[in-house]
């Protein structure tokens, strides 16, 4: 990646709508940020889904969301009902969390399994697995990702945001772990445009942030400073 536009950039935005205490009235803001940013998609509360679907109809906005989330810990079966129900209300990616205690505990088939079931479920929809980076160390972070690979997902993705955040070191070694068939994706601690750009430097392709406007608002106006062509010099900044 040697220069980047401000389009380029948003076309890898996932922007997070995913705090609890948010209220409808939060949600249909942060909508709002989405919609005006161009954003590629929002990863919205699975209770939010059907609401995110027609508040975005016509913005060019994906939704998606989140499984098992936070935790990673409730049943397959949980996992499978809640992916099932999520694209019924209209998501069109979904992100699950690992059962990261069962990664750390060495039980690979069932870890495999709980992704692979999920994946199933999506039908051919994308599935990012969050693998919560931060709770494990490399031989587990690169365990983990060719386990997401093996099951099938699209994405290894680093993290919920609530367990700590990304490293660029992290997403280069999730890079290094899986094939060019499955993208990494940088998330929890992207709030500036220069973490941005070094995510995806290490070979992100898809950012998760609620911090969209800050970044993109940062590279608009670097371009409008002098990049004529509206593209920024990503290495240089």
């Amino acid at each position: 990646m040697s220069t980047i536009t401000e389009q380029g950039l948003a076309a890898t935005i996932d922007h997070a709508i995913l705090k609890p205490e948010l209220t409808r009235a939060d949600v249909d803001a942060e909508l709002g940020v989405a919609a005006e940013w161009g954003v590629f998609s929002v990863c919205v509360r699975p209770s939010d889904i059907a609401h995110a679907v027609r508040r975005l109809d016509g913005a060019g906005v994906e939704v998606g969301t989140v499984i098992g989330f936070p935790h990673g810990t409730t049943s397959t079966a949980a996992k499978v009902a809640e992916a099932r129900r999520a694209l019924e209300d209209g998501a069109v990616e979904l992100d699950m969390v690992v059962n990261v205690g069962w990664l750390r505990s060495g039980f690979d088939d069932a870890v495999t399994d709980d992704i692979r079931a999920v994946v199933d479920a999506a039908g051919g929809r994308i599935v990012k697995v969050i693998l919560e980076t931060s709770y494990l160390d490399d031989e587990q972070i690169v365990r983990g990702s060719r386990l997401v690979e093996r099951a099938g997902a699209s994405f290894v993705k680093t993290s919920t945001g609530f367990g700590g955040g990304a490293t660029v070191a992290h997403v280069a070694l999730m890079r290094a772990s899986v094939g060019p068939a499955v993208q990494v994706k940088a998330s929890g601690g992207v709030r500036g445009l220069r973490t941005a750009l070094e995510m995806l430097e290490a070979g992100a392709t898809r950012l998760g942030t609620s911090a969209s406007a800050t970044i993109l608002g940062e590279l608009r106006e670097i371009a409008e400073g002098g990049a004529a062509s509206g593209a920024v010099d990503a290495r240089s900044y």
